[in-house]
């Protein structure tokens, strides 16, 4: 009953692991809407919510899955959400490409939570290629995205 064991616990594992890109995403999503609400009149408001839209659909992905492992997914983003609305305070004392710079910031930590993931020895196959198909390459079109809004800001 070992390899049962083991089986298991990389089971319990994978479903932390993807318990917590699902806490990044659902701090993405409340990150994205107070900078949507700030710069509503911003002609980068377009792309913010199209970024959340995304970031909605990778929540739900990541949810389906963690249900799929017999896993509850996260309800909030825990301390992550702290973290990002101590960001989005900052940014909104120095205007939009300030916010910017922190959506940014928030992008480039979602994409290392992503990559370390894909490294985890213990998270299991099929979880590593939802995140290289499905979860990563939204995360750096994001990045490129922002710099380019930043660019024009």
């Amino acid at each position: 009953t070992t390899s049962m064991n083991s089986i298991e616990s990389a089971h319990e594992h994978c479903i932390e692991v993807c318990n917590g890109l699902l806490r990044g995403e659902l701090s993405a999503i409340e990150t994205y809407e107070q900078a949507i609400e700030k710069h509503s009149d911003s002609p980068a408001a377009t792309e913010l919510r199209r970024i959340c839209s995304e970031h909605s659909r990778a929540a739900n992905r990541i949810t389906a899955n963690v249900r799929q492992m017999g896993g509850e997914p996260e309800e909030g983003s825990g301390a992550w959400g702290v973290f990002a609305n101590a960001v989005q305070g900052t940014a909104n004392l120095f205007g939009a490409g300030s916010a910017l710079e922190s959506l940014k910031r928030g992008e480039e930590a979602g994409r290392q939570d992503y990559q370390d993931a894909l490294l985890d020895d213990d998270v299991m196959p099929e979880c590593k290629q939802m995140i290289r198909d499905e979860l990563l390459p939204p995360v750096i079109e994001h990045i490129a995205s922002l710099d380019r809004l930043e660019q024009t800001a």
